[in-house]
């Protein structure tokens, strides 16, 4: 059975797990969708008392925001196992089994549990995006929404990279370190509203340390149709997603790293 086959069985089994109480399924769906979008309403009461912000509308930032939500509800709904793998797996030692297989680690964590309950966050991020575009007059031609296709799958890479960070740094202190969701819910904070409203160091942070605005700010400048007000050259904006796959891989190699480590706990 090769990789895509054993992934759809794993996403089948957890399908099947999760209806067996439908109802509880769909309320965590509705959930998921009722308490993410007080984000938007937070912005909207921004935006609602001071009007726009150096000449940034609410449309803007609903189009910020609903592509780096998107990117990240189809992170979470893959990546569960990197998620909890310091408590669940390192701490119990049941990591050692799943070393045991003849497949790839990485491969069996993203197939550890699909949850049904994020596609609540994707609606709302969905959503967001489309009426964000809509109010300030984005054209969907065949190249933006090939654009936008390719921010986002730039976005899921950058914040699979930060999940499996955060698993490779549990087999050296055994518990995920909660830091890192200042990298990830954190970072959907930061990256709904544009770096050009942030401190310069925070700006560089975001670009250049934990990539945020290569997959959520310049790309989405190129959706509207809008230059950058910090400078970067046109032909960058397009290309910016590419750095969330390069962090990926730099990710990747902490992650052998922790491997060629990992001693069990002895559990």
């Amino acid at each position: 059975m090769n990789s895509a086959a054993l992934l759809l069985r794993y996403f089948s089994a957890s399908l099947r797990s999760q209806l067996q109480y439908p109802g509880s399924a769909i309320m965590l769906g509705i959930g998921a969708f009722l308490t993410t979008i007080i984000d938007m309403l937070a912005a909207w009461a921004l935006f609602d008392r001071f009007g726009q912000v150096q000449g940034w509308s609410l449309g803007h930032i609903a189009v910020f925001y609903g592509v780096v939500s998107t990117s990240f509800a189809l992170t979470d709904f893959f990546t569960r196992g990197f998620d909890v793998f310091g408590n669940e797996f390192v701490k119990t030692g049941a990591f050692d089994r799943v070393l045991l297989r003849p497949r790839s680690p990485a491969l069996q964590l993203i197939g550890y549990e699909f949850r049904l309950s994020r596609f609540g966050r994707l609606a709302q991020a969905l959503l967001v995006l489309f009426v964000g575009a809509a109010v300030v007059g984005v054209d969907w031609s065949p190249d933006k929404v090939l654009l936008l296709a390719w921010t986002i799958t730039g976005g899921v890479a950058l914040f699979t990279g930060l999940l499996v960070l955060q698993a490779s740094f549990a087999f050296w202190t055994t518990e995920s370190l909660e830091v890192f969701n200042v990298l990830t819910y954190g970072g959907i904070q930061a990256a709904q509203f544009p770096l050009s409203l942030y401190a310069a160091w925070f700006r560089n942070f975001l670009i250049f340390v934990v990539p945020l605005g290569c997959v959520a700010y310049y790309p989405v400048l190129a959706i509207l149709d809008q230059p950058d007000p910090l400078g970067a050259p046109a032909w960058w904006l397009p290309t910016a997603p590419a750095m969330g796959f390069v962090f990926l891989s730099l990710s990747f190699l902490a992650w052998r790293a922790g491997i060629s480590r990992y001693t069990s706990t002895g559990s």
